[in-house]
């Protein structure tokens, strides 16, 4: 049944918008790709060049460290869980292409984060923005990134980190906007600079807000590496996506098991190391 009105040629219009992103920029993705796939192969050389055993222990010494006994244990246990299953190899590729997606997150989430609580014109503006990115799902975010980066782990990227950034950039937000109203009115009494007040006591005092923003964001990353996977992002979610279309139950369950033992490891090391911030504050 056809509406009232004509059909506006929407899907038309976009088509002919992202044809002209494409030769217009094409230098520009070229670019991008070329420096993403470079910080992921990078960071995997750095990993594999690590003989196992050390990078459990240093994983490991980083969670006592940052998190406790508790964490180590399990980081420990998880970890010589996943090289016994086979999918240590695997698990470096997501490692790898995860932290990439979170270290552009908050490379870009950070600064748009702190510009939005200074300037409350670009906060309205970037709200209904992050909206619209929270609330899109995270399939649709495949076809733009397949279309202007081909298939491999770069479209994976791409796709974390548009997915993965609204929580930074909004708790970065929440976190300035929350310091104690007498500290600005103190800091602004004994002459402080706009640059000065944000540096030494605004983002110091936000930290732990902000950390648990980078938490978040650090989580949905990880959650997107199945979905990478079915445009050649490789890894454990590559491994999760085989399983299924073969109907593998059980490896299945194995890498789905590695991605939560990753997922809690990463999850309980950035939580606690924001509490940490926030208890060394008080």
């Amino acid at each position: 049944m056809e509406g009232l009105l004509p059909k506006l040629p929407l899907g038309s219009w976009i088509d002919v918008f992202v044809d002209w992103l494409t030769i217009t920029f094409e230098f520009l993705f070229d670019g991008i790709t070329v420096v993403l796939e470079g910080i992921v192969e990078g960071l995997l050389a750095g990993f594999e060049f690590i003989p196992v055993i050390l990078m459990i222990i240093l994983i490991t010494a980083l969670a006592w460290w940052l998190a406790g006994k508790g964490v180590a244990l399990f980081t420990i246990i998880g970890l010589f869980l996943i090289d016994n299953l086979g999918y240590w190899d695997p698990m470096l590729q997501t490692l790898a292409l995860v932290l990439t997606a979170v270290f552009i997150t908050v490379l870009i989430g950070l600064p748009i984060g702190i510009w939005a609580s200074q300037k409350n014109g670009v906060k309205q503006v970037v709200t209904p923005l992050l909206d619209f990115m929270q609330t899109m799902p995270a399939f649709v975010y495949l076809i733009p990134a397949i279309f202007f980066f081909s298939i491999g782990v770069v479209p994976g990227v791409v796709a974390s980190v548009i997915f993965a950034v609204p929580p930074t950039i909004r708790l970065t937000i929440l976190g300035i906007q929350q310091v104690p109203a007498d500290i600005i009115e103190a800091t602004e009494s004994f002459g402080s600079t706009t640059s000065q007040r944000l540096i030494k006591v605004q983002l110091p005092l936000a930290m732990p807000t902000i950390m648990a923003g980078i938490n978040q964001s650090i989580m949905l990353a990880l959650s997107m590496v199945v979905i990478a996977s079915m445009v050649g992002a490789p890894g454990l979610g590559a491994e999760v996506y085989r399983a299924v279309t073969q109907i593998q139950i059980g490896k299945g369950f194995e890498a789905g098991i590695a991605i939560v033992v990753i997922a809690i490891i990463l999850d309980r090391i950035t939580q606690k190391a924001g509490s940490r911030k926030k208890g060394r504050k008080k």
